[in-house]
């Protein structure tokens, strides 16, 4: 820490004299030109100097010799505790600070003084200073600009250094302080995205802070023109806040629409707070702006969304309250009219159909569930496109020939022969003729085309109808989303069906696409597949096709469901065929019916109370005489997961209600042929 003294001169008096000493000194000694200083001036000089001041003696140990009030002051020091000590036993260094070098400073900044005999200034030098209080010690930074000056007799010897001290420390705490500031500052404009700006009092004009350039500016203030960066429809509004903010000297806040190059959609947040002068006025304006544009979107979408999910719930009631009013009358006219035979068979028929179109709704409502969450497995086969477009065609000839349509189809003459599910591709084309047919007045055209285009199958849907917005053939393929329809929605329907054909030609690794032309101008969609080049003779379009076998002899049926009406109106329907069947509405009554009747079949709810079916179904099949009894699940979960568990469970065949009686009467016939 010390320096080297080995160059020092050899002081003619004793070097370690205190303050006494130098001050019985010859007043002589202390002169400047010609003008002799009596020692009590020098004295009171140097004791009352608001520049704190301490000598030191020019030996090894640096001896403090005297020090006047304004640095004790400054180091919270008594003269006691100073002088009379080697100046770096009094002020060390901190052990803790690996970083003080300011006793080395001083050191060297002495030895220079000594070796030229000049003095030497230190500028804002950081000394950690130790204090103590209260029975602790700790170092605070201390800064310093210092003069260390070597005094010599007239004679050239030197007696002492003079050590002149300014506290700087204020300064220097406040430079660096703002200098953190800054720092800080810096970095957050160079991490954040907004865009931060000044402007004049009366916003006429701005300077951009972060020098990104985003506001178009030069590099200093330019004339800020507000139409060019806010919206028209939201110059007003903007216009409005800015008066009101200068007016009530308030913080300017604002989201609003911005002007892009490209015309897409933009938005930002505006905010700016005030600087206020002494005197209270505006001196300046600074601001951000955020670029909120993709908040803002999903803020549509999602009202979008909402707003089309009100739309499909008034829709949903719409549906299935239309079936239903149907279902109510005929059973009301089975009720209460006689019972001929034709008036029998034509209520039996509105009802079927009504169940049918309500059995549809649902489900295409579970069709989208299960896709949208990837629960739908295809069964792949080599298959040709035109099968199924004769199959769709046949399942949507009623509507087309209700509304007398005229359908021209064209199918390419070379084979067209994709990888596909042949139920779910069934599925889709008839969902786009089914569209074409609600959407075209009656008599209009309906053209279908399937060709073989490279290594794709092409299936085109065209119509003469009502066409088609540009922003609806966009969002055509968005779920709930449909045309506009009249209040009575006879176009109407859920829209589910285009969802739905989107979804099912993707999991076929293909695309669909609309386009129209406009409103009464028709509409085009265009399925396309991968096409397998491997030629297949098409199957029979009537190859699913089930004749229902006739009923032999009678078969023993228990019926179990907690709905008291379905289970009443299936007995009727089984008896009716005639079998011999047993209804019960709970679990322990189907338990102790079977210990005293032996069944051949039972019809099975699965949601029951205390015991599901497939619970059921285990104890039926323990009891004497029932170990071969077939068992089937009736009920309204039809889910894959459900088929799977109620075969897993031991059931032979699952039924979703409403039940399909020729499914149901096939399988019987089944058992009475065995």
């Amino acid at each position: 820490m010390m320096a080297h003294w080995s160059k020092l001169a050899t002081p003619k008096r004793e070097s370690s004299v205190r303050w006494e000493t130098l001050r019985h000194m010859p007043s002589t000694r202390y002169s400047t030109g010609r003008l002799m200083l009596p020692d009590k001036i020098f004295h009171s000089s140097f004791d009352r100097s608001p520049i704190g001041q301490y000598l030191l003696a020019p030996t090894e140990n640096l001896e403090i010799l005297a020090v006047n009030e304004a640095f004790l002051s400054s180091v919270s020091r008594t003269r006691a505790e100073v002088e009379g000590r080697p100046l770096f036993s009094v002020f060390p260094n901190d052990p803790n600070d690996y970083g003080d070098t300011g006793a080395q400073d001083l050191a060297r900044s002495i030895a220079m003084a000594i070796e030229t005999g000049q003095s030497q200034k230190m500028v804002a030098q950081r000394y950690p200073i130790e204090m103590h209080a209260d029975g602790r010690s700790w170092f605070e930074d201390m800064y310093w600009s210092a003069t260390n000056t070597p005094i010599y007799d007239e004679e050239g010897s030197l007696i002492c250094i003079s050590h002149t001290t300014i506290d700087v420390t204020d300064q220097v705490q406040s430079a660096l302080s703002l200098r953190e500031s800054e720092g800080r500052l810096n970095a957050y404009v160079s991490a954040t995205s907004e865009v931060l700006y000044r402007m004049s009092p009366d916003w006429r004009y701005m300077h951009e802070l972060d020098g990104r350039n985003f506001l178009k500016t030069t590099a200093g203030w330019a004339e800020y023109r507000i139409e060019q960066y806010v919206h028209p429809e939201d110059l007003a509004l903007a216009r409005h806040k800015i008066q009101e903010a200068i007016h009530r000297k308030s913080v300017f806040e604002l989201e609003h629409r911005v002007l892009r190059q490209d015309d897409s959609p933009g938005w930002t947040f505006s905010r700016a707070v005030p600087l206020l002068d002494a005197s209270g006025n505006i001196r300046e304006w600074i601001g951000s702006a955020s670029d909120i544009t993709q908040r803002k979107l999903a803020e549509e979408r999602l009202k979008e969304g909402e707003r089309r999910k009100d739309e499909f719930l008034a829709m949903l009631a719409h549906e299935l309250r239309n079936p239903l009013a149907p279902i109510s009358s005929a059973a009301e006219l089975l009720r209460i009219a006689p019972l001929d035979k034709d008036r029998v068979r034509q209520t039996s028929e509105v009802i079927i159909r009504q169940i049918r179109h309500m059995s549809s709704l649902v489900d295409d409502l579970m069709d989208v569930s299960r896709v949208s969450r990837g629960l739908v497995k295809l069964e792949s086969i080599p298959i040709d496109i035109r099968q199924i477009v004769g199959e769709a065609i046949e399942q949507v000839t009623p509507l087309i020939q209700g509304r007398q349509h005229h359908l021209r189809v064209d199918l390419a003459p070379r084979t067209t022969v994709v990888n596909g599910d042949r139920k779910r591709l069934v599925q889709v084309i008839a969902n786009l003729l089914n569209n074409a047919a609600k959407y075209t007045p009656k008599g209009g055209e309906i053209e279908i085309r399937a060709e073989a285009h490279g290594n794709n199958v092409m299936v085109s849907v065209l119509d003469n109808g009502i066409g088609m917005q540009p922003d609806l053939v966009r969002r055509v393929f968005d779920l709930f989303s449909q045309a506009e329809v009249t209040s009575d929605r006879t176009s109407g329907g859920l829209g589910l069906g285009l969802p739905l054909v989107k979804n099912l030609i993707e999991l076929h690794e293909g695309t669909v696409k609309c386009e129209s032309d406009g409103p009464g101008k028709g509409s085009k969609f265009t399925v396309c597949i991968p096409r397998l080049n491997v030629p297949t003779e098409p199957r029979s379009v009537h190859e699913a096709t089930r004749t229902l076998p006739a009923q032999q002899h009678s078969l023993r049926l228990l019926v179990v469901d907690d709905n008291v009406d379905g289970a009443r109106t299936l007995a009727m329907l089984l008896d009716a065929a005639g079998h011999t069947t047993f209804v019960v509405h709970h679990p322990a009554d189907a338990l102790a019916c079977a210990e005293s009747e032996a069944f051949d079949v039972c019809l099975l709810d699965i949601g029951l109370p205390d015991l599901d079916g497939k619970e059921l179904a285990r104890r039926l099949r323990q009891m004497p005489g029932m170990a071969k009894s077939i068992m089937i699940a009736v009920t309204g979960y039809g889910q894959e997961q459900d088929r799977e568990q109620t075969l897993e469970a031991g059931f032979a065949l699952h039924l979703v209600k409403p039940l399909d009686a020729a499914q149901l009467f096939s399988f019987l016939g089944t058992l009475n042929a065995s």
